[in-house]
């Protein structure tokens, strides 16, 4: 079974604060596990909800349009 992350760890992964992590799992923004009142993460959950939110480039580059 992989490692759960706390919303401390999942903070500085993400370079947020921790008060911007339980917003989110307030608002079911974010995959999160409830374990009584506490809060985890499983990673590779958070791997997938990052690569969908990744925005591709363009594949041509204009300069003026």
């Amino acid at each position: 079974m992989e490692k759960l992350l706390t919303v401390e760890e999942l903070s500085k992964i993400l370079q947020v604060r921790q008060s911007t992590v339980y917003k989110w799992v307030h608002y079911q923004y974010i995959p999160h596990v409830k374990i009584g009142s506490l809060v985890r993460f499983r990673s590779a959950k958070i791997e997938r909800w990052i690569e969908q939110r990744a925005k591709k480039g363009r594949k041509t580059y204009k300069l003026y349009p």
